[in-house]
């Protein structure tokens, strides 16, 4: 994998570091359960150290040239330390969910040290019902949702490998650290390399001129369409209010046939059920806390992955984002799916990705002061409400140390003024939604989480009595324990 000593962070990783404060934390993770008693923590550290060399980026941190003189980029760490980054904690009796989740809304309400490697592994044990747990956090910068799911599979196996023969993976010498001069030479080099990349991509044009013509077409639409969403703000909601640096975290388990007989039953992909589940969700919420529902529509911003085949594997963002409505107005749920089917069709349809994506690439041209106001401008309250992700992973049993993973609850992040962000991931047959909440402005986030099941129940019931049943079927995923 490409992930050299000196690599220079992309425009997009380096506004995730631009964007980070106190109250707003720029990591992403996940909260795993697996059957089975915990693995031995020194045998969990020799697994994890035994894959190292196939994500060198987890054993290098940032250096920052001085001046400003470029974006920060990605060297080894001489003082690495396994045990810094992997923790080994416990839950009390009796080790419930409950229990599991406030501990891990404590570890991703605390931001990351940006001297050492941008990531945590904690083993938890003491988890009820024979389990035990991980909870995992690492920088935005460092990794986005779809590169995460193919570098976790680095540490899971998809055979349940007896535990009994850990190794110590390949020998790893750090690279000399850079001095100060050479930062800033580096940066400088940066700077200086930029018109010629530019000019490269000039004569490129030159001998695809119609190709090229019709590439710049749909990237001034693009801007144009991007320029136009920021012109027409998301609604003032209760989850767009001053945050502080404390989470909560609520865990919602689904079967993925539910979703599927949706989509079947009424139209529509996977993807525009989740919004539609999402919508209804809130729409509850809102209606709980005094906001009337009536011509609300609120503006999720989704992440879509622009990764190519030629990308994967790679550390680094390749992500654009467009804004996706939540129509909470609609009570009726089969019109809600059929606007948000209707609506996402026009996104499809629409050039809002390509023009993220080539604000993404100017971008990388900015010095990094421009480059940080850039990035809390993408973020901006006025753009949207919430975040909402949906990350496919693997529909196969995934194993640690011959340990079966059970369940997958992916954790976003929160920017300014954002008080809620909804994750999905699906896994083995199943969907779990990870709802991470500001500790003070989301109390009844739980309550949310029950919503979110009602709205998938009346969306399930509506496709049974269409009469179209599914037409995938799923092994039956363990339940939550009572």
């Amino acid at each position: 994998m490409a992930q050299a000593h000196g690599d220079r962070l992309t425009a997009v990783d380096a506004s995730f570091l631009a964007q980070e404060v106190e109250s707003a934390h720029m990591h992403v993770g996940a909260v795993l359960i697996f059957e089975g008693p915990p693995p031995d923590y020194d045998d969990f550290c020799t697994q994890i150290r035994s894959r190292l060399h196939l994500v060198p980026r987890y054993r290098q941190k940032l250096a920052f040239p001085p001046l400003e003189t470029g974006r920060p980029l990605w060297i080894d760490d001489p003082s690495f330390n396994l045990q810094y980054h992997v923790r080994h904690t416990a839950l009390p009796a009796p080790g419930s969910e409950e229990q599991l989740r406030t501990l891990a809304a404590r570890v991703h309400s605390q931001r990351l040290d940006r001297s050492k490697p941008l990531w945590e592994t904690w083993l938890v044990q003491g988890l009820e019902q024979n389990r035990f747990a991980l909870i995992s956090k690492t920088h935005h910068a460092l990794v986005d949702g779809v590169a995460g799911v193919d570098l976790a599979t680095v540490l899971f196996d998809s055979e349940p490998i007896p535990s009994s023969a850990p190794h110590e993976g390949e020998p790893w010498s750090p690279a000399p650290e850079p001095s100060p001069a050479q930062l800033a030479a580096r940066g400088v080099a940066g700077l200086v390399k930029t018109p010629f990349g530019l000019t490269a991509k000039a004569l490129a044009a030159a001998t695809r001129p119609q190709r090229t013509l019709e590439v710049a077409r749909e990237a001034i639409e693009g801007i144009g369409e991007v320029a136009w969403a920021g012109l027409n703000p998301a609604p003032e909601t209760p989850l767009n209010v001053p945050i502080g640096p404390h989470r909560r975290l609520v865990f919602v388990r689904n079967e993925l046939t539910d979703f599927k007989t949706v989509k079947d039953g009424l139209g529509g992909t996977v993807n525009d059920v989740v919004l539609t589940v999402v919508a209804g969700a809130l729409r509850n919420w809102l209606r709980s806390r005094g906001v009337r529902a009536e011509g609300l529509e609120l503006r999720a911003l989704v992440p879509v992955s622009i990764r190519g085949q030629h990308d994967h594997g790679t550390l680094g963002n390749r992500l654009a984002a467009m804004r996706a409505p939540l129509p909470v107005y609609v009570e009726d749920p089969v019109a809600r799916l059929a606007v948000v089917r209707g609506a996402m069709d026009g996104l499809k349809d629409s050039k809002q990705a390509v023009g993220a994506e080539v604000l993404a690439g100017v971008q990388s041209f900015a010095p990094p002061t421009v480059l940080a106001q850039a990035s809390r401008i993408n973020f901006s309250t006025r753009l949207f409400n919430l975040l909402v992700t949906n990350v496919p992973g693997p529909q196969f049993p995934l194993y640690l140390l011959g340990r079966e993973l059970l369940d997958l609850f992916p954790v976003a992040f929160l920017p300014l003024d954002h008080a809620l962000a909804v994750a999905i991931m699906s896994y083995n047959g199943g969907i779990d939604f990870g709802l991470l909440g500001d500790y003070d402005a989301m109390p009844d986030i739980e309550e949310l989480g029950e919503q979110l099941e009602a709205a998938l129940a009346e969306l399930v019931a509506a496709a049974r009595a269409n009469g179209r049943p599914a037409r995938s079927k799923a092994k039956a995923r363990r339940a939550a324990p009572a």
